[in-house]
């Protein structure tokens, strides 16, 4: 499916999310996934620096790097954003084979600690991402709803950081499926009720979610976290940016990721003993 800026925009107001988008080629996600997975199997005898590239990717692999800057990319988040752009994550999603793994109900946006909703998710495929694996489901119209409570659930099969799911029932016979081919997206506003089952298939299920915000907001309490710039202007200085990874894995990119995920930890778990 190819869209255009407006059906974009259009379809991301009303319903709060967009897919499939078609960002690049099943040979161009292949060589994504890939270069992922020879860094982890580089890194599986360091559980630190392996938990690093999940949550920093596009700080320590040039290939992500140059992925959250995709021409495709830029246009579908400035479709929902507007033409000024921060990547405040760009994290991995990774569902084993025949993994029980799941991802609750919840909107993105409820542990951040931004100050306001100008975010939006870009979620590629780099496997196929089916229903059968696992692939994500919307509430059409949901994120129309400000943020409703969370409960911490903290369950070993859920794939979130505190397990944190809706606390109010959503109907599962209201979830639209949004099965993605490898090299396509999904978009979806960060007050959108999401979630995502098991994987019953033979193969991994990979994604990456790139979390593009405006450079208006802020993280609420002064922190300054991580970001990368890549598209406009910055007029505000909200946020400590960061330059291009040093090279593939480098040592001072491994640091500097090392900082922001003691400050991004302190925020994601605030509250919690």
């Amino acid at each position: 499916m190819t869209l255009t800026a407006n059906e974009v925009a259009a379809a991301y107001a009303e319903n709060g999310f967009v897919a499939p988008i078609d960002i690049m080629s099943a040979n161009e996600a292949r060589a994504l996934r890939d270069d992922f997975e020879q860094a982890e199997l580089e890194l599986a005898q360091d559980a630190e620096k392996l938990k690093l590239l999940y949550s920093y990717p596009d700080r320590l692999l040039p290939r992500f790097d140059a992925l959250i800057r995709h021409p495709k990319m830029l246009a579908a988040a400035s479709a929902a954003l507007g033409p000024d752009l921060m990547v405040w994550s760009g994290s991995l999603f990774v569902k084993e084979a025949r993994s029980p793994k799941i991802v609750s109900w919840h909107q993105d946006l409820t542990y951040w600690g931004l100050d306001s909703a100008e975010e939006t998710t870009c979620w590629i495929a780099l496997s196929h991402a089916s229903v059968e694996s696992g692939c994500m489901k919307f509430v059409a119209g949901s994120h129309k709803t400000r943020i409703v409570p969370h409960v911490d659930t903290f369950s070993d099969n859920n794939l979130l950081s505190r397990g944190q799911e809706i606390a109010v029932d959503v109907d599962e016979a209201d979830a639209v499926p949004a099965p993605l081919r490898a090299g396509q997206a999904s978009l979806h506003h960060g007050h959108l009720f999401h979630a995502s089952g098991p994987n019953t298939t033979d193969d991994r299920r990979i994604g990456a979610a790139v979390r593009y915000i405006t450079p208006a907001m802020k993280q609420q309490g002064g922190v300054k976290s991580l970001v990368a710039h890549v598209a406009g202007s910055d007029a505000y200085g909200h946020f400590e940016v960061a330059g291009a990874p040093k090279g593939r894995l480098h040592p001072d990119d491994f640091a500097m990721c090392r900082q922001d995920a003691l400050r991004k930890q302190a925020i994601l778990f605030e509250g919690v003993e």
